[in-house]
């Protein structure tokens, strides 16, 4: 029973200053039963009341993702807050994918891009 209940699930993990907005709600990682097989960033940072328009990237299963790409059961996802320092980003690929984004007519409206395959935890 367990496992069927595992399979529903995608583990979360807020980091700096988002944690506060969902310390009553989560810890700073937590597990979110999922009704679909599959949603996207957007819509796991909104269910327990994370703003979206305050995150900057999605980290999925260690990779950077655009926020309106989709996750799936079973996978972990991160969130980080604007402001992380620089010598951070260029670390984590944050700097790289918002040049990307820029340059490409398929990023979002604050600069994120799809994916580069750059592991980043």
């Amino acid at each position: 029973m367990e496992a069927c209940a595992k399979d529903k699930t995608i583990e979360i993990r807020v980091l700096g200053s988002l944690r506060c907005h969902l310390e009553e709600v989560l810890t700073y990682m937590a597990e979110w039963r999922m009704e679909v097989g599959e949603c996207r960033s957007y819509d796991v940072a909104r269910e327990p009341g994370l703003p979206p328009e305050e995150v900057e990237e999605v980290f999925r299963n260690g990779h950077v993702q655009n926020i309106y790409d989709p996750v799936q059961t079973g996978e972990c996802i991160a969130f980080l807050p604007y402001g992380t320092s620089g010598p951070y980003r260029t670390f984590l690929g944050i700097w790289r994918e918002g040049r990307k984004a820029r340059s490409s007519p398929t990023g979002d409206k604050k600069g994120r891009g799809v994916d580069d395959g750059h592991k980043a935890f």
